[in-house]
């Protein structure tokens, strides 16, 4: 049978104080809507559509080149009104799961548990148990404890209020059942919109039973309304995900100061410092140690390699063993063999570092590659940019580069050959050879001003 799962992304989000829209900002680096779709995609046999309007472009330019039918509301009158819009598109006789995009973290197991309830006799809604339910629609159950009804915080009396099972407004139901009673919904109410809650009452008087499942979490099925509540998701989300590290046999110095936005992997015996961010698709070989302050972006780190201090490492493949930092930057397409070194205040980028190869310091490596145990002294640069076009520098086996040179590219050093201290080499040097290139040292005794 085919799932139709009906996203609900056309609310405004007054309360962000933000242009664009409430379901593109994120958690974890990823746009809240993207956090539904994902989860939703795990389901089989499943077709999803997206309601939207205000900032609406902006949610189809975010979420372009996946598989989602969007869906216009024009005007915004309610959850009801909007699940109404995509009643023309849901598949004839399947099921129906309504998601909310600004409500991130809902795992697709719930999704699975609430569908499997759902039949021609029976519906299934999630609900959530808060101490502070305040603001929130309360779970009306009859004497034998079947859910009755929902009833919304500012339509709610005395007795109601005190309820503290509260609706998430997720649901499940087939399509059918929502063909039936969506257009008996009524705007007759303290906000005057359609609410797709009151279904819940349909429903009851229909002899629909109304199934309930529960998260582990009440975080799962939070909302974000404003920027302090997607602040508190934020800090939980991580959080976890700090823990599912620790269980895999990474060690933290403080859980709470990480954050992984994309996807983070790690061996056995890592060791993360306090600050670190992690962006992209990152993979930590065993006994990695990452230092204070470090930020790494879709790299491949291999066993232990030892980042320091306020690195950067961005689109970089590393082998085992490296060296690298305090504040050192590896950009895109650099790539450092095993035993490597690249020190503080180096930058590399578009380059191979070989095997045992030593960058200690105040360096910049850039569209090169450096052979095996070079020594690469200290302000030395690769010129490989003309103003139009890059060139490549390409350092032998066992070659010395003097501190201070400037290796002016397209140019070669030679295997085992030495550059003397403060020469600008623009022609290649040969196997073993000695080059110096700088302005002959003149010294006037006596000189006065």
């Amino acid at each position: 049978m085919v799932t139709d799962i009906v996203i609900l992304a056309a609310g405004q989000g007054t309360r962000m104080r933000s242009n664009k829209p409430k379901v593109l900002h994120t958690i974890a680096g990823k746009p809240m809507v993207q956090h539904v779709l994902d989860q939703a995609k795990m389901l089989d046999n499943s077709r999803v559509h997206i309601v939207i309007g205000h900032g609406g472009d902006q949610v189809k330019e975010a979420l372009a080149g996946q598989d989602i039918n969007f869906i216009v509301q024009q005007e915004q009158l309610g959850t009801g009104h909007a699940v109404a819009q995509a009643l023309p598109y849901l598949t004839q006789g399947g099921k129906v799961l309504v998601l909310y995009g600004d409500v991130p973290l809902t795992p697709s197991v719930i999704f699975k548990n609430l569908l499997a309830q759902v039949d021609e006799q029976q519906m299934a809604l999630l609900t959530v148990n808060l101490v502070n339910p305040n603001g929130y629609g309360r779970i009306v159950r009859d004497e034998a404890g079947l859910v009755a009804a929902i009833v919304e915080q500012k339509d709610a009396n005395d007795e109601q209020l005190k309820l503290q099972e509260i609706n998430t407004g997720i649901m499940a139901l087939t399509q059918p059942q929502l063909a039936k009673w969506l257009p008996k919904l009524s705007s007759e109410n303290a906000q005057g919109e359609y609410y797709l809650t009151d279904v819940i009452a349909m429903a009851s008087k229909s002899g629909v039973a109304i199934k309930t499942a529960q998260p582990d979490f009440e975080q799962e099925v939070k909302g974000v309304n404003n920027r302090q509540q997607q602040a508190e998701l934020e800090r939980w989300y991580q959080r976890q995900l700090a823990e599912q590290l620790m269980i895999e046999g990474a060690s933290l110095a403080d859980p709470t100061r990480i954050d992984i936005r994309g996807s983070l992997t790690v061996g056995r015996d890592c060791f993360i410092d306090i600050n670190a961010l992690f962006e992209g698709d990152v993979v930590l070989g065993d006994g990695v140690q990452i230092g204070p302050n470090c930020v790494i972006k879709n790299s491949t780190l291999g066993a232990n390699t030892q980042v320091d201090a306020n690195s950067v490492i961005d689109g970089a493949s590393i082998a085992e063993s490296c060296s690298i930092g305090p504040f050192a930057r590896i950009r895109p397409d650099s790539e450092l063999k095993a035993g490597s070194k690249v020190g503080n205040f180096v930058e590399t980028k578009k380059s191979v570092i070989g095997p045992g190869a030593k960058i200690n310091h105040l360096t910049y490596i850039g569209d090169a590659n450096i052979g095996a145990k070079v020594n690469v002294g200290a302000g030395t640069i690769t010129c490989n940019y003309d103003g139009v076009n890059k060139f490549k520098t390409v350092i032998g086996d066992g070659a010395f580069i003097g501190s201070n040179s400037s290796l002016v590219a397209p140019v070669s050093i030679g295997i085992n050959a030495v550059v003397g201290a403060g020469s600008t080499i623009t022609k290649d040097v040969e196997a073993g050879a000695l080059a110096v290139g700088r302005g002959k040292q003149i010294a006037k005794a006596g000189w006065k001003k």
